[in-house]
């Protein structure tokens, strides 16, 4: 296959590979820009196999770089989460029913999840988890054995379900939250919000020392009523807001003077009928491919 043949067909995936080892859409696109111009120097047509070889390139990448990033996570001003995936419905409406995007299988919750594995756990999980490659694909891109392979998904699945379920399957339930929470924050009512949180509900907050943010995350419904009270006559609810697909669940993005001021996500408690945790971005770099 020749170079363009395979930047056209595996851009995109290797993409998705890159952003969900990262967490960050900047940092993929940098890493799948520089496999594909060491790929432009190879001899393509004798490589067999050229999607396992482009995903064992991205994914090793990724491992050496997750490895690095983790030093420089321990020096971030507050809480780091991922940056959001945001995409809005073309015809402009806030039904999130319009937004659904079921190629988007990592929900936002999930990603944040994903910190806690190692970057070989994370990059097993999402190989297999995400895009389905077959355990000898990962054994090849990682230069382990199969039964190796199998193990290490285990392991990681385990790891994120001693929390909670980890697949986006209550984006259905999310619909009348997600509305009932864009409501709340249009007519400026903390009481209403709040009355959608779980009574054990988390607020995880990341300004990246750029804005101002609550540098740990705040735990229980007064608590995080309390911080929501003090910062809504600051200017938290922006100047307008807008309903959007976040990591391909209903989520929230809120603007002052045209520009993104914050990107709100959601994970919801087992019932599917109360917000659990609520993820808020104000980190501007992290805000500049909204729309």
């Amino acid at each position: 296959m020749d170079f363009q043949t395979a930047y056209t067909t595996y851009h995109s995936l290797l993409q998705a590979i890159a952003y969900r080892m990262t967490g960050s859409l900047a940092d993929a696109e940098d890493l799948v820009q520089d496999v594909f111009i060491e790929y432009s120097k190879l001899h393509t047509n004798d490589i067999t196999h050229p999607k396992a070889y482009l995903a064992r390139m991205t994914t090793n990448r990724c491992i050496n770089y997750m490895q690095s990033a983790r030093i420089r996570r321990e020096q971030y001003v507050g809480t780091w989460l991922p940056e959001p995936l945001v995409s809005f419905h073309t015809g402009g409406s806030d039904d999130p029913s319009d937004l659904y995007d079921h190629t988007e299988t990592v929900s936002y919750a999930l990603l944040v999840m994903l910190e806690q594995l190692s970057a070989v756990e994370r990059a097993v999980f999402i190989l297999r988890g995400s895009f389905d490659f077959d355990y000898s694909e990962i054994a090849d891109i990682l230069g382990k054995s199969e039964a190796n392979c199998r193990k290490i998904f285990s392991r990681a699945n385990d790891k994120l379900h001693q929390q909670s379920p980890v697949l986006p399957d209550n984006t259905a339930q999310a619909v009348p939250l997600a509305t009932a929470f864009l409501a709340a924050a249009r007519g400026g009512s903390v009481d209403a919000l709040v009355s959608l949180l779980a009574d054990d509900a988390l607020l995880t907050s990341d300004g990246g020392g750029k804005v101002r943010a609550a540098i740990f995350t705040i735990i229980g419904r007064e608590r995080v009523h309390a911080f929501l009270e003090g910062v809504a006559a600051k200017g938290f609810f922006g100047e307008s807001q807008s309903m959007a697909l976040i990591n391909g669940q209903p989520g929230i993005v809120f603007y002052r003077d045209g520009r993104p001021l914050k990107a709100i996500s959601f994970k919801l408690d087992a019932a599917g009928k109360r917000i659990e945790h609520l993820y808020i971005v104000l980190n501007p770099d992290k805000l500049q491919r909204i729309g």
